[in-house]
């Protein structure tokens, strides 16, 4: 699979707290993780919390990936 490059793809983990919620981790960022009620939700919201973690990690002179996504895999 030939990705384009201003695309990236990262792993998320996604587990079920004790209240219900949905945590989403991107494990490539230290910190970088959310929730949702549903697990569409907790990954809208982790590919949102990336695309922050890419901009306050990528050097100034390369950029930011203007399209990033995060796939649910399952086992």
């Amino acid at each position: 699979m030939k990705i384009p490059k201003d695309k990236r793809i990262f792993p998320v983990i996604i587990e079920q707290d004790e209240d219900g919620f949905f945590v989403a981790i991107n494990p490539t960022f230290s910190g970088c993780y959310s929730q949702g009620k549903t697990i569409e939700e907790a990954l809208a919201n982790v590919r949102e919390a990336t695309e922050l973690c890419l901009e306050a990690t990528a050097p100034a002179d390369i950029g930011v990936p203007t399209n990033v996504s995060v796939h649910l895999i399952t086992a």
